[in-house]
């Protein structure tokens, strides 16, 4: 599979190391190893959702339970679960650590993963959420640890935007 299992192990262990114990996800290609690392990790909660919009639920709990947590999820998850990050993080002031992977945009081999790569940024900027992109390996650490920040300095959700060039190796 071309999906960068190495750079999967890098973004699950800074997830760790900033303290996140529960992650959120739907199946999706580019987060296979990701979620089956959460699943395998014996301190590590991996709720499996129907949908995304059930993961900022499970996030907003896990905060006020005091636990951090992480939501995996593809772009178009994230297009689906705007209302559940308005009507509820933002309004709520929810620390909401959302790491997105990036579909549809140069490279995507998908044809209906791109209308979602072409509006994901936007949508974002509309909902005032502050995005960073993770495109290298030696990124991924600084950024995470930061975005975490951010979520809770700010009371927000922040994303992390997962790239081609970071998930992908291409064969």
């Amino acid at each position: 599979m071309p999906v960068s299992a190495s750079s999967s192990r890098l973004i699950f262990d800074a997830l760790k190391a900033n303290g996140v114990r529960i992650m959120s996800a739907l199946p999706e290609t580019w987060l296979v190893h990701l979620i089956r690392m959460a699943e395998e990790d014996p301190e590590t909660t991996l709720v499996r959702l129907a949908k995304e919009e059930e993961g900022v639920g499970i996030s907003t709990g896990a905060h006020l339970a005091g636990v951090r947590s992480a939501m995996l999820m593809q772009n178009h998850g994230f297009l689906a679960s705007v209302n559940g990050i308005v009507s509820c993080a933002q309004l709520y002031r929810i620390p909401l650590l959302m790491l997105v992977s990036a579909r549809g945009e140069f490279g995507e081999r998908d044809p209906w993963q791109t209308e979602g790569g072409l509006v994901t940024e936007h949508v974002l900027d509309a909902l005032r959420i502050p995005t960073e992109r993770l495109g290298s390996q030696g990124d991924v650490a600084r950024k995470i640890s930061k975005a975490m920040t951010l979520a809770y300095s700010a009371s927000r959700p922040v994303a992390l935007l997962l790239e081609r060039d970071l998930m992908w190796e291409e064969a």
